[in-house]
């Protein structure tokens, strides 16, 4: 049982109305963005005292009497970490070394478009044939990194010609993707399938923009942290008539305890408002880095630039810092929620990982820029499809009980490692053994689970890699509706190899 926790919440890229004019303007992202800061009510005064001594250090930053990220400029983060001034680094590092292991910190990054597009396929599911998550994925990955101007306006001005539009871009694309079949061949078969779909959609759709997107991964959150005892403080922005729109979507998805107020009147909202700040910026700018300048640009591969790597010490510090806010930090399951089209978050999470991952700045710039760039595409790729197969093959292997330090309850309350080398390997004793599978699954790195049941409590066990396969049918014909679990499975083994029969 917790003491209770005051959380405080603000956003970033915050379009109150989303329209053709709003995805067509200069400064416009995709991603919106929310950060949830909080801490038990008997460190409030401690975590106040610590905030407001940062805020009078950096008293000449104030705008109308209140520091927020705005002070950050987006420019002064063009090329990440590396484009920062000495004043800044500083600013920053003394920013995040607020946060604490008193401190706990959610964040969501959703997409704009991805909003419309589930609402374009609200009345289609998942089967047998079609995995209508890695189908939604691929249009919105379409949309945000072609920038089809037409279907852009059909989004958001003439929906009932959006399929028409969709079906036209996606037959042009495959016939532009032939001059480079290797780098392009698997997006042409996703449009291929694609067009199929979009030969029987309804056209006619309006669109409806609400917040509730913000809070879904934040109310799990509180479940898997077994807090109960809790306030949630949103940012008032806006006119008294026309801004309870983030209020009403809190409430509407089951939180209780949550009112605006001033962020003037508490720092836990100048907090969020900083970390939001941050990540949108560093994303933002990221993304704007690896776009494609025009659709023929896309025929080839497209590398993070040279200056993006040109760091110093204190820069590369700063990203550990950044790193341990973001990643590392009171470290459970439903810390970030991200919707089906997750690209912008998985390339940042890949550059805090792999720029933290040099233990100096002399090992670091042992490589050349033009090397590191190369690395790290390789790690965004490799990332994005690890993404596209969880997403292909996913099962419900989340939490439902609070974490305990480095683990969690799954679904059928077996306990699963954050780390997956902790977690126990299917071992038995001569050539078969049969056990009672209750579920099958992957972690988030792709290493496939079974949970059986034991005389005591059920056990989530590790399978060895010669059953990857059989894991990832298994959860294919479930996420179709065809599960064969909770059943008897007898697992055989002969030499390295493993096999699985169900039976």
């Amino acid at each position: 049982m917790t003491e209770e926790v005051h959380f405080y919440y603000d956003e970033s890229e915050h379009s109150r109305k989303i329209n053709h004019s709003t995805v067509t303007a200069e400064n416009y992202y995709d991603n919106f963005a929310t950060v949830i800061v909080g801490w038990d009510k008997t460190d409030e005064k401690s975590i106040e005292e610590k905030y407001l001594d940062f805020e009078t250090k950096y008293a000449d930053r104030k705008s109308k009497g209140e520091l927020k990220s705005e002070t950050l400029k987006p420019r002064q983060l063009k090329d990440g970490f590396a484009s920062l001034n000495k004043g800044n680094i500083r600013f920053i590092s003394d920013l995040l070394d607020l946060y604490s292991t008193n401190t706990y910190v959610y964040f969501s990054v959703a997409s704009k478009t991805e909003f419309i597009v589930h609402q374009l396929f609200k009345n289609y599911e998942s089967n047998v044939f079609v995995n209508m998550e890695a189908m939604k994925y691929s249009i919105i990955k379409a949309i945000v990194v072609y920038q089809p101007q037409d279907i852009i306006c059909g989004l958001y001005e003439n929906t009932q010609e959006l399929v028409a539009l969709l079906r036209n871009f996606f037959e042009e694309r495959i016939v532009a993707n032939q001059a480079n079949p290797d780098l392009k061949h698997l997006e042409s078969t996703a449009f291929e399938q694609i067009l199929i779909l979009l030969d029987d959609i309804n056209e006619c759709f309006d669109i409806n923009w609400n917040y509730n997107m913000a809070f879904w991964g934040f109310k799990k959150y509180l479940s898997e942290k077994g807090i109960i005892d809790y306030t949630l403080l949103l940012d008032k922005e806006g006119k008294e008539d026309e801004d309870s729109n983030t209020l009403r979507a809190a409430i509407g998805v089951g939180l209780s305890n949550v009112s605006e107020t001033n962020s003037k009147n508490h720092v836990g909202l100048r907090m969020a408002d900083m970390l939001a700040g941050i990540i949108t910026k560093l994303s933002k700018n990221l993304h704007a880095a690896l776009i494609y300048e025009s659709p023929e640009a896309a025929l080839k591969k497209k590398l993070l630039g040279d200056e993006w790597f040109n760091i110093s010490e204190q820069q590369l510090e700063l990203y550990r810092k950044m790193k341990f806010v973001i990643i590392q930090l009171n470290i459970s399951w439903y810390k970030s929620n991200a919707g089906v089209y997750s690209d912008d978050l998985i390339v940042f999470i890949a550059l805090l990982n792999y720029i933290s991952n040099f233990n100096s700045i002399a090992e670091f710039h042992k490589k050349s820029s033009n090397l590191h760039a190369e690395h790290f595409n390789a790690l965004c790729c490799e990332n994005l499809s690890d993404y596209y197969k969880r997403m292909q093959s996913k099962l419900d292997v989340e939490p439902i009980a609070n974490s305990q330090g480095d683990y969690f309850y799954n679904q059928r309350g077996a306990k699963v490692f954050f780390d997956s080398s902790k977690q126990p390997l299917l071992t038995f004793k001569g050539k078969n053994q049969t056990f009672d599978v209750l579920s099958v699954g992957f972690t988030k790195d792709m290493i496939p689970l079974i949970t059986v049941q034991t005389d005591k409590e059920p056990l989530c066990l590790r399978l060895p890699p010669s059953l990857s396969e059989w894991a990832v049918t298994c959860v294919g014909m479930a996420n179709s509706g065809m599960s064969f679990f909770p059943t008897q499975v007898m697992f055989s083994r002969v030499g390295n190899d493993y096999f699985a029969d169900i039976l």
